[in-house]
């Protein structure tokens, strides 16, 4: 086989690559679809607001307005214990239980957040520093790398409304004074 055939098979493929590509940009052009400027999907009780932080840049934060004592009302306690085996493969939840991947959990409805002695928290968590009432809980159990950006925690998080109020519930529960609901 000399040169001259080579150059051919060469040039064939690069013909047909850039047909291909050509056909595949032409076709762009050809059915151009313009992505919406809203979402399509509304979800009602998600407002946005700005908040500023300490260097004065302005960051946009998703609020969502629960109504925490229908929430509540939604779970139960057995319901609880069988969507918390989700969460008993880093966590446990025993008064005087050890630390496992994540921390102990007993009496975890407010304490505040990052304060367990003998863990090592995440910088995200323990800047965090707020008390985990039961709004806040509800919150970061929907997302929790999103709540709290940084966080080690590598869950994917509850959607759905009834396991994540029937969560808390059973976390309430497991403490020495768990408290009273709203």
């Amino acid at each position: 086989m000399d040169s001259f055939e080579i150059n051919k098979i060469i040039a064939a493929v690069l013909l047909t690559v850039l047909i291909l590509i050509g056909i595949g940009k032409f076709t762009d052009i050809l059915f151009h679809v313009e992505k919406p400027k809203e979402s399509a999907y509304k979800i009602e009780g998600l407002d946005i607001a700005s908040i500023s932080t300490s260097s004065s840049e302005m960051v946009t934060k998703i609020v969502e307005e629960v109504d925490i004592k229908a929430l509540l009302a939604l779970g139960d306690l057995g319901h609880g214990e069988k969507v918390f085996k989700k969460c008993s493969a880093c966590h446990m939840i025993a008064s005087g239980g050890k630390n496992m991947i994540g921390p102990n959990l007993w009496s975890v409805i407010g304490r505040t957040a990052g304060s367990v002695s003998d863990y090592k928290y995440s910088k995200a968590m323990v800047a965090y520093g707020k008390e985990w009432t039961f709004e806040e809980m509800n919150s970061y159990l929907i997302k929790p790398q999103a709540y709290v950006k940084g966080t080690k925690m590598a869950f994917a998080g509850l959607r759905k409304e009834k396991d994540r109020a029937s969560v808390i519930l059973f976390m309430n529960s497991k403490s020495s004074s768990p408290k009273p609901l709203p």
